[in-house]
């Protein structure tokens, strides 16, 4: 499993902006080769979308099944941003659905808009098993 941690804008070769949402796996011990010891870490990946900026916005904090996989990769330079040591990677992460079954999950459709989402969450009412409720 890993979550939607954060979202970002991009711009294609086109010039047409759209947004990739930022994943990020389980936490993960790894020793240092330098001193031996270890530390925590998460691998994380960019996944792009076809959502809007609201929509990637309200994903943020949403599981989705798959993993972060390590993956070869043509060399690029890359800049460690605590020391400004520039290094040569040959690899990269990039996230993997998890294999799918006879039984694939298929996400229900809310029946809620967005709009009238953020509209009544203004006035009090909020979204409770697709349908929205007044909070009281």
């Amino acid at each position: 499993m890993v979550r939607i941690i954060n979202y970002l804008e991009r711009t294609s070769e086109e010039g047409k902006k759209f947004y990739v949402l930022e994943v990020q796996g389980g936490m993960e011990m790894v020793k240092s080769q330098v001193s031996g010891s270890f530390y925590a870490t998460a691998k994380k990946a960019t996944i792009a979308s076809t959502f809007d900026e609201l929509t990637c916005q309200a994903l943020v904090g949403t599981d989705i099944p798959g993993t972060i996989k390590k993956v070869s990769a043509e060399p690029y330079e890359y800049t460690i941003r605590d020391t400004g040591e520039t290094i040569i990677l040959n690899h990269k992460y990039e996230y993997e659905p998890e294999e799918t079954s006879d039984t694939e999950y298929t996400p229900e459709k809310s029946k809620t808009t967005v709009d009238e989402f953020m509209k009544e969450s203004k006035e009090g009412v909020f979204v409770q098993n697709n349908s929205l409720v007044n909070a009281e």
